[in-house]
């Protein structure tokens, strides 16, 4: 049984709000021969006439974690379950193809007919594929430097040693439009 745990950040999480939630992620216990017994972290917000949505479900063995901006709440709680089935789907596909390697039992997640079938045509999304790769050295610099060259080049991150550390960083554009950095 799914516990939910809703917070609301700007926004007042009102009784239909979370019988809406609770309704829609309570749709991937179907997905479980055995319901599990987690705990649902919803955090709402919104911020500029944006709607934010973040689920946690934390798991014996997984993780799920999604987070859907939209301008509609509830349109992001929909994008919002809709990747959760994703990461679910994907998952299961991963264990199963790993148990009938391995000789393990066979079904982790209740089989349905449906998934299996969408599956077929929807391998893009089982298996990670690589399409390029780059080599470069990286120039010693500061972060600055580094937000500055990634801003020229239209990239969303740059790496970068740091000429201070020399060590590897990278700084990243975020969401809100501001900066990030990490520090390996």
């Amino acid at each position: 049984m799914l516990n939910y745990n809703i917070r609301g950040e700007n926004l007042e999480v009102t009784d239909p709000i979370k019988d809406y939630v609770q309704k829609k992620v309570g749709k991937l216990e179907r997905y479980f021969e055995t319901p599990p017994s987690s705990e649902v972290h919803v955090n709402l917000s919104v911020y500029n006439d944006e709607q934010k949505i973040e689920v946690t479900i934390p798991m014996k063995n997984l993780l799920l974690r999604a987070e859907e901006h939209n301008s509609d709440l509830y349109a992001a709680i929909d994008l919002v379950v809709d990747k959760l089935e994703r990461q679910i789907r994907k998952y299961k596909t991963k264990v199963n193809r790993r148990s009938r390697q391995e000789g393990a039992p066979k079904y982790v997640f209740a089989e349905m007919e449906r998934e299996a079938q969408a599956e077929k045509y929807d391998n893009d999304e089982s298996e990670v594929e690589i399409v390029k790769t780059k080599r470069f050295d990286l120039k010693p610099m500061d972060s600055e430097e580094a937000a500055l060259q990634m801003d020229l080049l239209g990239h969303a991150f740059f790496v970068f040693t740091n000429a201070d550390t020399d060590e590897t960083n990278i700084v990243y554009k975020r969401r809100d439009g501001r900066y990030g950095l990490i520090e390996t």
